[in-house]
Order: structure tokens, then C-alpha cells, then sequence
């Protein structure tokens, strides 16, 4: 029984009490409830390429017991939940709601295509950066101690780079590893909100609790809308304040 078919389920049973015919049965909807979220936790573990084994041991669970929540057969507390939805990277919202991750998982071909091309445009952009700085493969190889047949093959993409030796070729290229960075389609979305994260956790508690309350949404606006005015157009703003207020 797959998400889209409980779901339905539950809205005849929901259309059926509404309509008073047959009564109510309570029983059903709490089993069909544990279902869906048996089938939400499981997505979020296949999402996350995490084991049985590995979920049961975050919660302090057998086993047995944590895939009898899959099947739903049992159901976690909210505090167990809210352990997985950290060690799974979902919200927690995730586990209430009727939408899968499963339609946005690439599959095993994907990632393949996806590691060929990143190769690729790694290996173009390495060439580019090199041929700004002026250097030739040998003169790079020479800096580097790293092969200058390796580094052509890199260039081309024939060959993935391994990471020690990108940071090293970065640096005699005067680039940070920034520049080779996915910015563009679900992962580098993906890496940029983790980074945006890491920055947002990174700011005073009184700022996290001021920026997530929405509520305030209307002066985070008006501060967006400031940074990206012309600085003449911001110094007249500020003046006109000054005037306002008589300081």
C-alpha cells in the first residue's frame, strides 16, 4: 500500500463521516494514520541512504521494532521522531504531510551522469583557470609535483581528480575550491541552502529567533530592498530620516 493510495483511503473515510453514512470507525483511521507515516519514515530513511540498523540505534530501538513503524504496524512518539528528522535531514513537518521524497531521489544512472559531467566541467574549468594565469600543463605539473599527462587527462575529464590534488592545483591557480563548485540544478541548490544554513546558525541567537519568526518577514524585506539600492539612492533615504526625526 503505497502513500497516494492510504491517503485517498482516508479522505473517503473523512467523506463518509461527513456524510454520516456508515459511522465512524476510529479504529480504522488510526491504523490507516500509522500507515502513512510508516511509508513518510521509510522515504525519508531511503532519501537519506541510512539503514534499519542504523535508524533503530538513533532512537535506542531494535530492529524489529523500528521497521514494525515502517510497516506500520507500530508508531514512534514525536520525541523519536524528531531524533530521525535530524539524523534523516527532513523536517519534521515531513512526517505529518502527504508528500514523498522519493519522486526528487535520482537514480543509480543519474548519479553516474551526473559525476561524468561534473568531471568534465571540473577538468574545463581547472584548463580555464590555468590558461588565465598564463600557465602551460608543464609549468602547472612543476608547481605542483603532480603529473603533467594526469593533469591533461584532468582537463579533459578522462580522469576525476582526487581531491587532495584539486586543492592543490586550485591554489597554483589562485582559485579556491569555490570556484569549482556545483552552483547550478538540485545538488548545488542543495549545497547552497546547507551553506546558508551554516551561516544563518552561525549568527547571534537574538538575529536566528528575529529572522525565523514570520511575523517580521516585513522588515527583512524592507532590509533586502535597502541593500540593493544604489548607495546615492540610500544616502538621500537616510538624510530624509534625519529630517523626519529633527536629528
Amino acid at each position: 500500500m503505497d502513500l497516494k493510495d492510504i491517503s485517498a483511503r482516508m479522505k473517503k473515510a473523512t467523506q463518509q463521516t461527513q456524510d454520516e453514512t456508515p459511522a465512524f470507525d476510529a479504529a480504522e483511521s488510526f491504523r490507516l494514520r500509522g500507515k502513512m507515516l510508516g511509508v513518510l519514515l521509510r522515504d525519508a530513511r531511503l532519501n537519506a541512504d541510512r539503514r534499519i540498523e542504523d535508524c533503530a540505534r538513533v532512537v535506542q530501538q531494535t530492529p524489529e521494532t523500528y521497521e514494525s513503524w515502517e510497516y506500520g504496524d507500530a508508531v514512534p512518539s514525536l520525541p523519536q521522531l524528531e531524533l530521525l528528522a535530524t539524523y534523516l535531514d527532513v523536517p519534521i513537518s515531513h512526517f505529518w504531510g502527504v508528500q514523498t521524497l522519493e519522486a526528487h531521489r535520482p537514480g543509480p544512472s543519474a548519479q553516474r551522469a551526473y559525476v561524468d559531467l561534473r568531471q568534465r566541467m571540473i577538468g574545463a574549468l581547472l584548463r580555464q583557470a590555468r590558461e588565465t594565469q598564463g600557465l602551460t600543463v608543464d609549468a602547472l605539473a612543476a608547481a605542483t609535483h603532480i603529473d603533467a599527462d594526469a593533469i591533461a587527462r584532468y582537463e579533459l575529464g578522462e580522469t576525476p581528480i582526487a581531491m587532495h590534488e584539486l586543492t592543490v592545483l586550485a591554489g597554483a591557480v589562485k582559485q579556491n575550491l569555490t570556484y569549482f563548485l556545483e552552483t547550478s540544478g538540485r545538488v548545488g541548490e542543495m549545497l547552497a541552502s546547507m551553506e546558508a544554513w551554516k551561516h544563518f546558525n552561525q549568527l547571534p541567537e537574538e538575529l536566528r529567533q528575529f529572522a525565523a519568526n514570520p511575523i517580521n518577514i516585513g522588515f527583512i524585506e524592507i532590509a533586502l530592498a535597502f541593500s540593493q539600492m544604489e548607495s546615492e539612492r540610500l544616502k538621500r533615504i537616510a538624510v530624509s530620516m534625519l529630517d523626519i526625526t529633527g536629528y
